[in-house]
């Protein structure tokens, strides 16, 4: 799944493992997400949306436009 975590952190000049400690995650799980090698759950992809004050939609691309 394709995702806009990596640009949306770096807009905020947040690490990989300060993005972690605000979803409570650590920073390997946040870099697994940023490049695809992991799906967020579905409650950690509303943690990261209400974070980043957007849609899940928004920041998640499925492909299946």
């Amino acid at each position: 799944m394709k995702n806009r975590l990596k640009v949306l952190r770096a807009e905020r000049d947040w690490s990989q493992a300060e993005l972690g400690s605000r979803l409570d995650v650590s920073r390997q799980a946040v870099n697994a997400i940023e490049t695809g090698k992991h799906d967020p759950s579905l409650p950690l992809a509303f943690r990261i949306a209400r974070l980043f004050d957007m849609a899940i939609e928004d920041i998640f691309d499925d492909g299946e436009d």
